[in-house]
């Protein structure tokens, strides 16, 4: 019935009101926390891009993963930053690396912590692409797959939970799973980084891992920001290659391809609020112009609300601690 009956400001006049029907809560156990582990670092080493994430050495990734657990958060994600690289990439395998460590690290100390792990090469590479190169200066796709495959068994056998290939390269998801299920993990599921975009909000990230690709870009594999029907093509490929779950990255400018991929595939979805996107909020709020707390909320209510089931930030403790402190 129209006005005056139908008034909507009815459900809208107390807090608890408000809660009553709120269709989309936001949780600490859905948000995941990026961690950067680096082989080199003695201390932890501020971001200056990213106010508040730091490059950890080994001896404090534990640390960290225990105040995520501590506020409730879903899970961790480890990036590893090499003491050394080379063209291929090695150490991304290295049974000594830093990822593998680091999970080896948490699991025995906190076995019932979620532990994620991106698996690509670009922090590992001379050149700073996400699979190795010819001749022709191009990343060559099926060369990269045997790599990829590998670094994803060995943080299988370090204990990772969740393994999460983000180097886009066209078969990765299927070349993973037959390495996970040779090797005998064949349990270990495989979030797939199935909309990656060539992106401009990458940028404090590449600062914070080392990664900014020495010649060229990463447009050749990883896709066009203006293609939406194309985004959902290579979920759906993922989901046939034998993904468990699915992500759109970047997030915050791509709620309408994280709707259409969660309608399309209905497995678990992630979003990734990722570096450019944190880092905007943080100058936004140290000069003044946003309420942190309240524009950070909004936003990872807004990517559940779209169609997300987890959200990876690097707003996951802060989130997590305004959350309980409402509770």
């Amino acid at each position: 019935m129209a006005f005056p009956t139908t008034r909507m400001r009815r459900l809208r006049s107390t807090p608890a009101l408000r809660g009553l029907v709120r269709e989309t809560e936001l949780r600490a156990d859905r948000l995941v926390l990026p961690l950067f582990v680096s082989e080199t670092a003695t201390t932890r080493e501020p971001v200056e891009a990213m106010p508040g994430v730091e490059r950890l050495p080994l001896g404090d990734v534990v640390a960290e993963a225990r105040a995520a657990a501590g506020l409730g958060l879903g899970a961790v994600l480890l990036f590893g930053i090499p003491a050394e690289k080379d063209a291929e990439g090695s150490g991304a395998w290295d049974e000594q690396g830093a990822v593998q460590l680091a999970v080896a690290a948490i699991k025995r100390e906190l076995p019932q912590l979620l532990v994620m792990t991106d698996v690509c090469l670009c922090e590992y590479t001379t050149h700073g692409h996400c699979g190795i190169l010819g001749e022709d200066g191009r990343v060559e796709n099926d060369a990269t797959l045997e790599r990829i495959s590998r670094i994803a068994l060995s943080h299988a056998r370090a204990g990772a939970d969740i393994v999460a290939p983000s180097d886009m390269m066209d078969g990765r998801v299927g070349a993973i799973r037959s390495e996970l299920d040779s090797g005998g993990f064949d349990q270990t599921p495989i979030l797939a980084y199935s909309a990656k975009f060539a992106s401009a909000f990458y940028g404090p990230f590449r600062e914070a891992a080392g990664s900014t690709p020495s010649a060229g870009d990463r447009r050749g594999y990883q896709m066009d920001p203006g293609n939406g029907r194309e985004a959902v093509r290579e979920a759906l490929l993922d989901v046939e290659e034998g993904a468990d779950m699915l992500m759109v990255k970047p997030a915050l400018a791509y709620g309408d391809l994280i709707h259409a991929v969660k309608r399309a595939t209905r497995l678990p979805l992630a979003a990734y609020n990722v570096s450019g996107e944190y880092a905007m909020v943080k100058a936004a709020a140290a000069a003044g112009y946003l309420d942190e707390r309240a524009t950070v909320c909004e936003i990872l209510t807004s990517l559940h609300r779209a169609g997300a089931d987890i959200v990876i930030s690097y707003h996951a403790k802060d989130a997590a601690r305004w959350l309980s402190e409402r509770s």
